[in-house]
């Protein structure tokens, strides 16, 4: 069973929401308004290009702000418990992913968000990022790291 050393809740990131908005929104509205402008011109090809990679931004600046930051998604996760055998991620939507095969921890060379894979129980691989600002301080993630480092 989970302990408060293996259990990990965790909070909305309004800290990288704000780096995550100016960096998507401003991406997005480039891409868009060089697109546009190409549109009436006699490249429009590259117009199609550009509105394509807007719209690609778009969905996934999107599903990064209210999944991994804002956690309003039914499937962010809430509450992480790392156990020796096992991962358990709870969702928002109350659903539990339990990962039991094929483990691994990926993390970022700046350490400000890592990433775990593995197969749940019904045998279909799940991934979910998490991000520094997600943990309630900055030992929690510290300490989840180090949990995960087996995982590597």
């Amino acid at each position: 069973m989970a302990n408060k050393k293996n259990q990990f809740d965790l909070v909305p990131d309004k800290k990288g929401l704000i780096w995550d908005l100016l960096l998507y929104v401003t991406t997005v509205f480039a891409l868009l308004s060089i697109g546009i402008k190409l549109w009436f011109s006699p490249d429009q090809g590259w117009a199609y290009l550009l509105i394509f990679l807007a719209s690609l931004f778009f969905f996934i600046g999107a599903n990064r702000i209210l999944k991994t930051r804002l956690m309003v998604l039914p499937s962010a996760p809430v509450s992480l418990v790392i156990e020796p055998s096992r991962i358990l991620v709870r969702l928002k939507d109350g659903t539990e992913q339990v990962l039991v095969k094929d483990l691994k921890f990926y993390s970022e060379i700046g350490g400000k968000t890592f990433a775990l894979t593995g197969m749940d129980l019904t045998g279909k691989k799940q991934q979910y990022i998490f991000h520094r600002g997600q943990f309630v301080d900055e030992g929690a993630y510290n300490d989840a790291r180090a949990l995960l480092e087996v995982y590597r």
